[in-house]
């Protein structure tokens, strides 16, 4: 069977998911031939106003698209890879990840302010257990807003004046043409960004169980970019490891480091990691490096380190 000649590609709605999705698809068609069609399928993240937390937090962006890949509705779907379960969906395969973006948390705020000029008592919005529990450990005396909604309604918060800054993934701004918006990118010392944050995921149906997937898998593996999915591997590993969600206080950044093949010097990935308390009272925070073949084992032997040091304590506080 042949790769159709239109493939449809599952994707969100959003203006910053329908930015991703259409990069993904001038790629797809430069690189087969092939023309694609973007189908919006709403998912439970979008049509809920409540914290992600409350909702189950894992998987309420992707369900449903899977669902329609699943059902044949599509032939692919591009996910935000860190809004991504860390188990393995049956039937289906991650086709490629392809070159990741700035993968950085970034500060839009009023007045072109950066963190550090925010007055005591500045209202800065997030909606990330992740990025709330890390600004109230800078202990900068910030009041932490919760707010949900699209990128451009967060930004309409702080051009109100309703907030005096908000955090979001740097890449997403960029996606969306926003960069320059951005008063400050923030620097993982300050802030680790999520596991996956600024890579996209392409799944499609397994080939091992889906024999006429197989030609769209191998026409989508072109957009693979190995270092890209060895990084996010190890971040993914280490988060499955610890059994944390994606709206967790977890944050998590690996960097491949480019060995010498003169001198037999091996690829290496150095990877850091943090568990909070909510309120940033507490974490556990702890890094590791080793060869970059090795991504997996590496996140899972951090993760086991962080646990042994008291991270599953602080996630038993969270889930409480």
């Amino acid at each position: 069977m042949t790769v159709p000649s239109v493939l449809r590609m599952g994707t969100r709605g959003s203006a910053l998911a329908m930015a991703q999705s259409t990069a993904i698809a001038a790629q797809v068609t430069e690189l087969t031939g092939r023309q694609v069609e973007l189908v919006t399928i709403t998912t439970a993240g979008d049509v809920s106003t409540e914290p992600l937390a409350s909702m189950g937090g894992v998987g309420v962006f992707v369900n449903a698209l899977r669902e329609a890949l699943l059902a044949g509705e599509v032939d692919f779907a591009v996910h935000s890879l860190k809004d991504l379960p860390t188990a393995d969906a049956s039937g289906l395969v991650i086709a490629a990840i392809p070159q990741r973006a700035d993968p950085r948390d970034a500060l839009v705020a009023r007045d072109g302010l950066v963190l550090g000029e925010l007055p005591t008592g500045s209202r800065v919005g997030t909606g990330s257990p992740r990025r709330a529990a890390q600004l109230h450990a800078l202990g900068l005396g910030l009041e932490v807003v919760g707010v949900r909604g699209n990128v451009d309604t967060r930004l309409k918060l702080v051009a109100s004046g309703e907030l005096d800054a908000v955090i979001l993934a740097r890449a997403g701004l960029v996606r969306l043409g926003r960069a320059d918006e951005i008063t400050e990118t923030l620097d993982p010392i300050q802030m680790l960004p999520a596991p996956g944050q600024g890579a996209l995921a392409v799944e499609c149906r397994d080939p091992d169980t889906d024999s006429a997937a197989a030609d769209v898998f191998a026409a989508l593996r072109g957009l693979d970019d190995p270092w890209t999915r060895a990084v996010v591997t190890a971040e993914r590993s280490l988060l499955a490891t610890l059994e944390a969600g994606c709206s967790a206080p977890v944050g998590a950044l690996g960097e491949a480091i480019e060995g010498d093949p003169e001198t037999g010097e091996e690829d290496e990935l150095y990877l850091r990691a943090t568990v909070l308390a909510t309120d940033g009272t507490d974490a556990v925070r702890q890094s590791t490096t080793g060869p970059l073949v090795e991504a997996e084992v590496l996140g899972r032997k951090l993760a086991a380190e962080m646990l042994a040091d008291g991270a599953d304590l602080l996630m038993q506080e969270e889930s409480a």
